[in-house]
């Protein structure tokens, strides 16, 4: 079962990095965490036990590191989708009613998009979701969008992890192209720490639900 198991996170990562091995956590692989609120903490005990994955891997980059971040992991399973429209509508409280859309590049949004959603329709929230696919479809009238997404709709850009924060702005460019407004911005997780800057400098509100310290590692390793 767990040679079964190995081979299989390998190939879930092998697309954006090359697994040398990976193995469960050492023992002092978490050390103490930061305090987060309730919402925030269960998402962050789904993405630890779920999404992050130790061992030796190769990033796109090039550098190594010792852990890698499958956050579809965690959007993915039911409870985990739960967890992450709960600490969105948490963390975008004071503005959620003003979001007519969410969604960004396809795919590492859509599981995220279409998930919040849903989920966040049993509680009120009607939000219309939608995907900017990586390029035009032939034939079709929206160009890169795909989804429900309407000229003037105030929209929330998201992805479930990023290192870099390059698919959130070209996302954001191509919901501007449409006619539609970027205003605010989030991730599962933000692993690199320089997608802040990006968003402050296109004019977005940028608020990740959680970041690579929070889960007990370093931006950028």
């Amino acid at each position: 079962m767990r040679s079964r198991t190995v081979t299989q996170t390998g190939l879930q990562v092998c697309r954006r990095v090359r697994s040398v091995g990976v193995s469960d956590p050492p023992a002092d692989a978490v050390p103490d965490l930061p305090v987060l609120s309730p919402v925030l903490d269960r998402l962050r005990s789904h993405v630890i036990h779920h999404s992050v994955k130790y061992g030796e891997f190769v990033l796109k980059s090039g550098a190594t590191s010792s852990w890698f971040l499958d956050t579809k992991q965690t959007a993915c399973r039911p409870d985990g989708i739960v967890a992450v429209t709960d600490a969105m509508l948490a963390v975008f409280d004071d503005v959620i009613d003003d979001v007519d859309a969410i969604g960004g590049l396809t795919m590492g949004s859509d599981p995220v998009a279409y998930g919040v959603a849903a989920v966040a329709a049993t509680r009120g929230r009607r939000l219309r979701s939608f995907s900017v696919r990586k390029e035009a479809k032939q034939g079709g009238i929206t160009g890169r969008i795909a989804g429900a997404l309407q000229p003037g709709d105030r929209v929330l850009v998201t992805e479930d992890t990023t290192t870099r924060g390059t698919s959130l702005i070209e996302a954001a460019d191509e919901i501007r192209a449409f006619g539609a407004i970027p205003v605010w911005m989030s991730v599962i997780v933000d692993r690199g720490g320089t997608c802040a800057a990006m968003a402050a400098d296109a004019g977005i509100d940028y608020r990740p639900l959680l970041t690579a310290p929070d889960l007990g590692f370093g931006f950028g390793t």
